[in-house]
C-alpha cells in the first residue's frame, strides 16, 4: 500500500468534497481517501498494482474537480493565479450588480420599462457567462455523474431568476397583466447572488490563509540554495540538486540545507524550530545537524545523509499535513450529511413552490417562484463542511509550532477525555547526567533515604527542567498521574516524589506497563501514555493517546500519535488544553452552521409571509449564505491568538 496527500482543486463545498471523497474511494484500488475542504488536499492510500494517481486525476475530471500530480505544477502557483482570477470576476460582478441596481430602483433611467428591463437583461447575462460561468461548467458535469454541489444550488437559482426575468420582459404583460397580476423581473437577484457567492469565496480564501500559516512557516525554514563542496572548490548549488554524500559548508547566519553529520569545523546551531529547545546546541565531528536549523555562530562542513522528502523536517511537514487532512469521527457525520444536502435542498425548494402555488393559485406564481429561489441560495452547506476541518488545521498547526506533532484528529479529539496518564522514568521524566548512567539503589534501602543517597541519584541522573511544573500543571487539568520504572522501590519512590507523582510502579516491565494501562482503561478512564523507548511500545499501542518523546527511539515515535519535540514536558498539558479549545470551537462552529440553515431556509421560503409580512429575498439570501462560511473560517482562526 502507498499513501499519498494530493491537492484537489475546483472544491467549493461540503458536498464538492463529500462527491470527491466519495469518488476516490467507489475506485479499485483504494483502501482509503479523507478529503479536506480547508486545505483542498485528499490523503489517499491505495495499491499501485490496482490503481494510479493519474486514474484518479482522470476520474476526478470527470466529475469537475483537478488532482495536481505532475511535479511540474507548482500548486501554490496555481491557487495565485486562480485568486486573481477570482479577484477580477469579483470586481466585474460588482461592476455589474451597481449597474442592474441603479436601474432596478429607478436611480438610473434609460426611457421605458422596457429599456431598463432590456438593459438589465444583458449586463444580468454579461455577468453569467463571465462572472459566474464557473458554477454551470460544474454543475453541468455534476449533474452528467448524478451529484451535486454548492455550484448546482448557485446555478439552479440565478439560472430561475434570470429565465423568469427574460420570460416577464417579452411576455409578462401577456400573459399575467391579462389576469391582473402584477410582476417583476428579477435580474438584480441573479446578478447579486453571483456577486455575494464570488466575494464570500474570496473572503474566504483570503481567510483561509491563515490556516494554513504553520505549514508555510514549516516549508519556509529549508533554504533555497546550498554551498556545496567539489574539492577545493565551494560553489552554490540548488537544494534539489543535493544528493546524500555531498559534502555541504554552513557559515553564521545561514540554515541548514539538508541533514547530515559534521565532518569539520564547529558551529553553535539554532534548533528551537525542531526541538523547541531555547539554547543554540554545539556541533563538531561527528554530531548531527537538521535541515531547516540555523547556524548561531562558526562553521561547519557536513556529509548529507537525508535530502529531500527523507529530512527530519520533510517528515515533520508530511506529518502535519496528514493530521490536518484527517477526519475527526464528528467529521465523518457531517459528511454524510453533506451527501444529502443538496437534494435535499432541492426538494424544499419544489415543496416550497408546491406550497405557495398551492395556497395562492396562479396570482402566487412570481411570489412561489421567487421563494423558491432563495431557499436554494440561501440554503449552505459550506459552513457545516468548513466547521470541523478549518478548526482542525488550525489548531494542528499551531500545535505544531507549539512543538507538538499530532498525527490525526482523532489523536487531538481524544486528547480532551484523557483523565490518566502512566509516564515512563528513564528518558521521559529523568534524563541521566552528562558524566555517566543513572545511579542505581540497594533493594534493601528503606525510606526516608538517607542524604548520601540522594546525592547518588542526582549524580551519572537528574529530573527534566519544567517537570514538576508540568505534572502540576497535568493535575490542575484533572489528570491522575502514574509513573512507571525499571528502578528499585527506593528510587523510584524518590524520583516520583520529586516530580510530585504520588502513584509509582518500580521494577516494571514492558507488560507491567500495557497492564496498567488496560486496568486503568477497564476503571473507565481515558489513558495517555508517555514513553521514548522500545519497551513502552506495548503500552504506547495500547493507549487512548499514545505520547513519545521526540529524542527517543523510531519504534515509540511510529507508534505515538502525538510526538513532543524537544524535553519539554509543558507541552503536554498544552496539547491536552489545546484539544479542549479545538474541540470546543468545532462545536461552535458546527452549532452555528446548524441554527443558520434551521432558521434561515424558513424564512426564505416565506413562513412569516402571511403573518409578519417578511421574507429573506435572493439577493440577501447570497449575502448571508456567504459569510456563514466566512464566519466559520474567521471563528476558528481565533484558536491561533487564545492562549
Amino acid at each position: 500500500m502507498e499513501k499519498k496527500t494530493v491537492a484537489i482543486l475546483g472544491m467549493m463545498c461540503a458536498g464538492c468534497s463529500a462527491n470527491v471523497e466519495r469518488k476516490l474511494n467507489s475506485l479499485d484500488g483504494v483502501a482509503s481517501a479523507a478529503v479536506s475542504l480547508p486545505s483542498r488536499t485528499a490523503l489517499v492510500e491505495f495499491d499501485p498494482a490496482l490503481t494510479s494517481l493519474q486514474k484518479m486525476k482522470e476520474e476526478l475530471a470527470a466529475i469537475g474537480y483537478d488532482m495536481v500530480i505532475e511535479e511540474d505544477r507548482n500548486v501554490e502557483a496555481i491557487e495565485r493565479r486562480a485568486y486573481v482570477r477570482l479577484r477580477r470576476r469579483v470586481a466585474a460582478s460588482w461592476l455589474f450588480a451597481v449597474a442592474t441596481m441603479c436601474l432596478s430602483m429607478g436611480w438610473v433611467s434609460v426611457g421605458s420599462r422596457d429599456a431598463a428591463n432590456q438593459t438589465m437583461l444583458i449586463l444580468a447575462l454579461l455577468n453569467l457567462v463571465y462572472c459566474g460561468r464557473q458554477f454551470y461548467a460544474t454543475a453541468v458535469r455534476q449533474a452528467l455523474h448524478a451529484s451535486a454541489g454548492m455550484d448546482t444550488l448557485v446555478a439552479m437559482s440565478t439560472c430561475v431568476s434570470f429565465l423568469l426575468s427574460v420570460f416577464n420582459t417579452f411576455w409578462g404583460d401577456a400573459v399575467w397583466g391579462s389576469r391582473d397580476i402584477e410582476w417583476h423581473t428579477y435580474y438584480d437577484a441573479s446578478v447579486m447572488i453571483i456577486t455575494f457567492v464570488l466575494s464570500g469565496r474570496l473572503m474566504e480564501v483570503r481567510a483561509k490563509k491563515g490556516t494554513a500559516s504553520a505549514i508555510r512557516g514549516l516549508m519556509g525554514l529549508a533554504p533555497k540554495t546550498a554551498h556545496l563542496v567539489d574539492g577545493g572548490m565551494v560553489t552554490d548549488a540548488p537544494i534539489s540538486a543535493l544528493q546524500p554524500g555531498d559534502t555541504i559548508e554552513v557559515r553564521a547566519g545561514e540554515k541548514v540545507p539538508v541533514d547530515g553529520t559534521v565532518v569539520s569545523g564547529s558551529a553553535r546551531i539554532d534548533e528551537s524550530m525542531i526541538s523547541g529547545e531555547p539554547e543554540p546546541v554545539a556541533k563538531e565531528k561527528g554530531t548531527r545537524v537538521l535541515a531547516g536549523t540555523l547556524a548561531r555562530e562558526g562553521q561547519l562542513r557536513f556529509k548529507a545523509e537525508a535530502v529531500g522528502s527523507k529530512t527530519v523536517l520533510a517528515g515533520i511537514i508530511r506529518m502535519v499535513q496528514e493530521a490536518q487532512g484527517s477526519k475527526a469521527p464528528v467529521q465523518r457525520v457531517v459528511d454524510r450529511i453533506a451527501l444529502i444536502f443538496v437534494p435535499a435542498v432541492l426538494a424544499m425548494a419544489v415543496f416550497t413552490f408546491v406550497v405557495w402555488l398551492a395556497v395562492g393559485g396562479i396570482e402566487a406564481m412570481p411570489r412561489a417562484v421567487i421563494s423558491a429561489v432563495s431557499v436554494l441560495v440561501i440554503a449552505c452547506p459550506c459552513a457545516m463542511g468548513l466547521a470541523t476541518p478549518t478548526a482542525l488545521m488550525v489548531g494542528i498547526g499551531k500545535a505544531a509550532n507549539l512543538g507538538i506533532l499530532i498525527k490525526d484528529a482523532t489523536a487531538l479529539e481524544n486528547l480532551r477525555k484523557v483523565s490518566a496518564m502512566v509516564i515512563d522514568k528513564t528518558g521521559t521524566l529523568t534524563i541521566p547526567n552528562a558524566d555517566g548512567e543513572a545511579a542505581t539503589a540497594d533493594a534493601g534501602s528503606v525510606a526516608p533515604l538517607p542524604a548520601h543517597f540522594n546525592e547518588q541519584l542526582e549524580r551519572r541522573e537528574t529530573l527534566k527542567p519544567h517537570a514538576r511544573e508540568a505534572m502540576d500543571e497535568l493535575k490542575d487539568e484533572g489528570v491522575s498521574i502514574y509513573m512507571m520504572s525499571g528502578d528499585t522501590e527506593e528510587a523510584a519512590a524518590y524520583w516520583a516524589a520529586k516530580a510530585g507523582i504520588g502513584h509509582y510502579q518500580s521494577k516494571v516491565m514492558p507488560q507491567d506497563k500495557e497492564d496498567l494501562v488496560r486496568k486503568l482503561q477497564a476503571e473507565g478512564h481515558r489513558v495517555a501514555m508517555v514513553g521514548d523507548g522500545i519497551n513502552d511500545s506495548q503500552a504506547l499501542a495500547a493507549a487512548d493517546v499514545s505520547i513519545a518523546m521526540g529524542k527517543g527511539t523510531d519504534i515509540a515515535m511510529d507508534v505515538a500519535q502525538v510526538t513532543l519535540m524537544g524535553t519539554d514536558l509543558r507541552r503536554i498539558p498544552e496539547a491536552i488544553r489545546l484539544s479542549r479549545k479545538t474541540v470546543g470551537m468545532i462545536r461552535q462552529n458546527l452549532f452555528w452552521a446548524f441554527i443558520y440553515n434551521v432558521v434561515c431556509i424558513p424564512l426564505a421560503a416565506g413562513v412569516l409571509s402571511p403573518v409578519a409580512d417578511f421574507q429573506i429575498t435572493p439577493m440577501w439570501a447570497s449575502a448571508l449564505m456567504a459569510m456563514s462560511s466566512v464566519s466559520v473560517v474567521l471563528n476558528s482562526l481565533r484558536l491561533k491568538y487564545v492562549a
